[in-house]
């Protein structure tokens, strides 16, 4: 069987920072297989919009969260791809959903400033190209007992094209540093915070609970200490300033496994704990990744600006939404002049 290579590739690995151009819209179609997929990963249809678009690369996405398994099996890896910086999804063809994810893109899919292909992607010359009703029918898994749409996307499929990645494997953290996407300082304090957390595992298997450290509970240290009930919703809308509560505030709103309501506060978002940001919009709806059905929330924003940093996540490059409660947060009142 012959195949056909894309000559001139470029030949210097991408990095964070570096401005690459979504190729069109038929170069990327022809990288496809019969079911849109690139070894696996799906071109979603909300990502055509971006087609011939010149953008900063956000993250080397050479690892990723693992949120779909329960408990997570932690951080997978996944080679030849990256995030770029305002490119998330519209969710326009997965029913709406409103999660915001930063998209996965191939190597493939993008060129340089020279108009070389980042990677080239040996293909049969004879076999089908996908069109965009091929990215389309793979958006749906199927249906639900109650007739509901079962979704596919990225998230879903995040599982079948990465591998398990331990956290005592180095060159992980070698290639955070080298790829742009993290300063090696923080890494380096991460590293410690990580190292920390395993001999709080390990102690809550082998030391008696006095002599353990809060508990053998991981760093960073909380716990809900309310009821986790429903307050009197504040109606946010996009736009509107708002102001996390403190960490006092919070924990009073969540119930014993930090949950308020079914939805859990993270410890990524503790150092946003007092910081002010605008409401980007609220969140009624998105797609679980575990299940692939549509899911429906009350009383939850996203922030504009306001994404997880990977601090107790191993540098995962993700930068998801975090979703918040209004019960976390306060109105600010800008007065008259928005002063």
């Amino acid at each position: 069987m012959t195949t056909t290579q894309t000559p001139g590739t470029s030949t210097a690995p991408p990095r964070a920072g570096d401005v690459v151009r979504v190729r069109s819209r038929e170069e990327i179609l022809a990288t496809l297989d019969a079911n849109g997929r690139l070894d696996g990963q799906p071109f979603m249809p909300e990502m055509l919009a971006f087609a011939g678009r010149d953008l900063p690369i956000s993250a080397i996405a050479h690892k990723t969260c693992d949120t779909i398994s329960r408990p997570s099996t932690g951080l997978r890896q996944l080679e030849h791809t990256v995030h770029l910086a305002g490119a998330r999804c519209d969710g326009s063809a997965h029913g709406g959903c409103q999660a915001g994810c930063l998209l996965f893109w191939r190597e493939e899919w993008l060129e340089d400033s020279d108009g070389r292909p980042l990677r080239a992607q040996p293909r049969a010359a004879s076999s089908p190209v996908a069109t965009e009703e091929t990215l389309h029918a793979d958006t749906v898994a199927g249906a639900d007992e109650d007739g509901a749409t079962v979704y596919r996307c990225a998230a879903t499929e995040v599982l079948r094209v990465t591998r398990p990645l331990p956290p005592l494997e180095p060159a992980q953290y070698v290639a955070d540093v080298r790829s742009g996407n993290f300063a090696a300082a923080y890494v380096l304090r991460g590293l410690l915070v990580l190292a920390f957390n395993q001999f709080q595992k390990l102690s809550r298997k082998l030391l008696p609970r006095q002599a353990r450290i809060a508990d053998g509970r991981p760093f960073p240290f909380f716990r809900g200490t309310g009821p986790g009930t429903a307050p009197e919703p504040l109606r946010l809308q996009p736009g509107e300033l708002v102001e996390v509560k403190s960490k006092d505030e919070i924990m009073a709103a969540l119930g014993p496994n930090s949950k308020n309501r079914g939805l859990i506060f993270d410890g990524e978002m503790l150092p946003f704990c007092g910081r002010r940001a605008r409401v980007l919009r609220s969140v009624d709806h998105i797609i679980d990744e575990q299940t692939g059905r549509m899911i429906h929330l009350r009383d939850c924003v996203i922030l504009d600006e306001v994404t997880c940093m990977g601090r107790y996540h191993r540098f995962c490059p993700r930068a998801i939404y975090p979703y918040w409660r209004e019960a976390w947060l306060r109105r600010v009142n800008e007065g008259v002049n928005g002063q």
